[in-house]
């Protein structure tokens, strides 16, 4: 159906460009608002009225006339109308709808993805630095990540993902500190322990008891590893910068469990550190200042970012030397850039909102060949737990929020998956962990697997009666399949490959998260009006292929977004 579908705009598109020259690009199909007006739907007559000066049904029917004429259309297209101002609508033939079925078939785990195009993307996401357990807004990134990489695979991309640290700011040193007044006996809420001046009720140090078992483990002299670093303790309290990097080692680890479990890898793990120590910081300065892009002003160095759209000119070196957090950002970027990747995506929390207009403005001045709007940003808002019809706020292990593996031990890690993808990323989110557990439709994740083992139960049953294989359907006559639910279902086949495609082109895994319940939800139709394992064995064979591509489609779906397809629930 898929080639059919591109032989019918290839014919529209011709006789669009002859009823007007340089029209072709308006072929479009979009999809009839109500299905039983047909199963394409294009308006192009009412675009070209104006400039035809005729009336857009006039154009219509010109347009109709030809079609009916053309062979594509004759052999696939059963009824076009007109319908209101000019839309026209096409239903198509019974067996231009039955094609999909073998085409999902025969490609199987491939149906729906692109040749490789020799495009490169690399996509930064999770990023968090080694202070703390992940919590639920680093697993919505976590899932956001993945999905979008696997989206970029299924377009022919090669994805590398990457996790950006950093392993010696003033937040690693507030580890360290916190680490070694544990090891050295305090806690929290003792004299010794710092508050925040500005607000005493808050704790300048790390409070979870997850900084006890780190001194613990630094005391035993333990070692640990993570998937970029290897350290082990010297158990001397008065070792701070050994105190730092165990502590480093040993959160970098505790994160690498909480992304096995949630079953994501990453390609690669870039210090914030390494810029400082290789120069990069202040290569890209230097840029930017040969530029003409800077001006010193009140002892501070200053980039000239209104001359890109921002707000407002922004410090890069404060008076004391140092520099703001945006520069190596900056400098991070142009190294994405040299190495090679000309597409980056990162996927960050909606407080990085201030940071792109000055980011982005950093690299067009640093002039170096990036182009206007790299690079892209996908940004998100932060979620909120509710179990029991309360909202949970604090985690024990964590001390301040929930953690990421807590989730997955709730509920899943595909209910975790599913549910942080169910939504756009900027949209706000509340995670109800009873509805993640419920094993009813009101549960959407649920929903998509349950139709996907409930195939899977009929193909079960077929061969434990008949020994069918599901690789024998592949060419069976499709002719029985001529039912309104039916054909809903292979039209929903049918959209998969496109869907996809926007959805990359959109950043956007949530559109399967509503194309895979839609796709859920037109199989429990069909399966409620007719039975499949029916006496008829032309009638069951038919049947049978529709349920197995259905089943196909919803796994590929579902494995794009990191979600199981379970066989039996």
């Amino acid at each position: 159906m898929l080639q059919i579908k591109q032989d019918l705009l290839a014919a529209l598109a011709t006789e669009l460009d002859k009823l007007a020259p340089g029209s072709a690009d308006k072929a479009i199909f979009e999809s009839p608002k109500v299905a039983a007006h047909g199963d394409f739907a294009t308006t192009a007559a009412m675009q070209l009225a104006k400039p035809l000066k005729q009336n857009p049904r006039q154009v219509a029917e010109a347009l109709c006339t030809a079609l009916r004429a053309t062979p594509v259309f004759n052999q696939w297209v059963d009824v076009l109308d007109i319908a209101g101002p000019g839309f026209i609508n096409f239903k198509l033939k019974a067996a231009a709808k039955q094609a999909i079925v073998h085409e999902v078939l025969a490609q199987g785990q491939a149906f729906g993805t692109q040749a490789a195009t020799g495009q490169r993307v690399l996509v930064e996401f999770v990023s968090a630095n080694p202070t703390g357990p992940l919590h639920v807004g680093h697993g919505r990134q976590a899932a956001l990540g993945d999905a979008i990489c696997n989206l970029f695979a299924t377009q022919g991309w090669s994805v590398h993902r990457e996790f950006y640290y950093n392993d010696a700011g003033v937040q690693i040193q507030t580890l360290a500190h916190s680490t070694q007044l544990r090891a050295k006996g305090f806690k929290p809420g003792d004299d010794c322990w710092p508050t925040d001046p500005a607000n005493p009720a808050s704790k300048a140090f790390y409070n979870g008891d997850y900084i006890q078992d780190i001194a613990n483990d630094f005391l035993a002299k333990e070692t640990v590893k993570a998937d970029d670093r290897e350290f082990t303790a010297s158990g001397d309290v008065d070792d701070l910068d050994g105190i730092r990097q165990f502590a480093v080692a040993y959160l970098r680890h505790e994160q690498d469990l909480d992304l096995k479990a949630f079953e994501v890898k990453f390609d690669h793990y870039y210090l914030e550190s390494s810029l400082y120590t290789s120069g990069r910081v202040e290569s890209a300065v230097a840029k930017l200042v040969a530029a003409g892009k800077t001006y010193e002003q009140d002892g501070a160095l200053w980039l000239k970012s209104t001359d890109y759209g921002d707000d407002k000119d922004r410090v890069m070196r404060k008076k004391d030397g140092t520099f703001t957090y945006f520069v190596p950002d900056v400098a991070y970027h142009i190294a994405k850039w040299e190495r090679g990747f000309t597409k980056v995506v990162n996927i960050q929390g909606m407080d990085h909102h201030g940071t792109i207009a000055r980011v982005r403005a950093g690299l067009q001045a640093a002039d170096v060949g990036i182009p206007q709007g790299y690079p892209d940003y996908v940004l998100h808002t932060m979620v909120r737990v509710v179990r029991g019809g309360e909202e949970v706020k604090i985690s024990k292990r964590a001390g301040s929020y929930v953690t990421l593996r807590d989730l997955i031990e709730w509920t899943s890690k595909d209910a975790v998956r599913f549910f942080l993808l169910s939504r756009k990323p900027d949209t706000e989110y509340t995670f109800d962990v009873d509805l993640a557990v419920a094993q009813n439709n009101d549960n959407p994740v649920y929903y998509v697997q349950y139709a996907h083992a409930r195939i899977c139960s009929v193909l079960a049953a077929w061969a434990d009666k008949d020994g069918g294989q599901v690789a024998s359907l592949a060419k069976v006559d499709l002719s029985p399949l001529d039912g309104p639910q039916a054909a809903a279902l292979m039209l929903k086949l049918a959209q998969y490959p496109a869907m996809l495609t926007a959805a990359a082109k959109d950043n956007a895994p949530h559109d399967i998260t509503f194309y895979l319940r839609e796709l859920a939800s037109s199989y429990h139709s069909y399966y409620d009006a007719e039975r499949i394992l029916v006496d008829d064995v032309q009638v069951k064979q038919a049947r049978l292929a529709l349920v197995a591509a259905t089943a196909r489609v919803l796994a590929n779906g579902l494995a794009v977004l990191g979600v199981s397809a379970p066989s039996r629930m």
